[in-house]
């Protein structure tokens, strides 16, 4: 195995939280994309401007994702840029959730989004990383 491997490896069986937090951004993900679909499916009375919403809304979020936030985007900016990005698609899955009707479940797509984010991006980030909160994550990583 090599040396990237192995820290792979040591990363997610030290901190099975993690693995569960990544699995949960993938969900909310996949979720947000279903969520713009319904919506552009119901924005219009119109069937073309359905279809058209219904499919064009997740492709372009989808493209954004891959382009700029997914982890081995080409484009990889910023961490303001990335946040900026994930704010677009998953806040926009909340929002379109909020336009079918469903405003209770927005706020809590919307909640749950936020603290996975904000979780990923934090802990994410290596001990010495300017801008983190190293030392009060290695406190509650090493459970003092």
């Amino acid at each position: 195995m090599s040396d990237e491997g192995e820290r792979r490896a040591a990363v997610v069986d030290g901190r099975p939280w993690y693995v569960a937090n990544e699995l949960l951004a993938f969900l909310i993900e996949i979720v947000a994309l279903g969520l713009l679909c319904w919506w552009g499916f119901t924005a219009s009375g119109d069937m073309g401007v359905g279809v058209l919403l219904g499919i064009g809304t997740p492709a372009v979020a989808a493209a954004l994702w891959g382009l700029f936030a997914a982890p081995r985007a080409p484009l990889r900016p910023p961490l303001p840029g990335v946040l900026l990005v994930k704010a677009l698609v998953l806040g926009g899955g909340a929002l379109a959730l909020y336009g079918v009707g469903h405003p209770v479940g927005a706020v809590v797509v919307a909640v749950v989004t936020f603290a996975n984010v904000t979780l990923a991006e934090v802990f994410r980030r290596p001990s010495g990383a300017a801008g983190g909160v190293p030392a009060a994550r290695e406190e509650w990583l090493n459970g003092s």
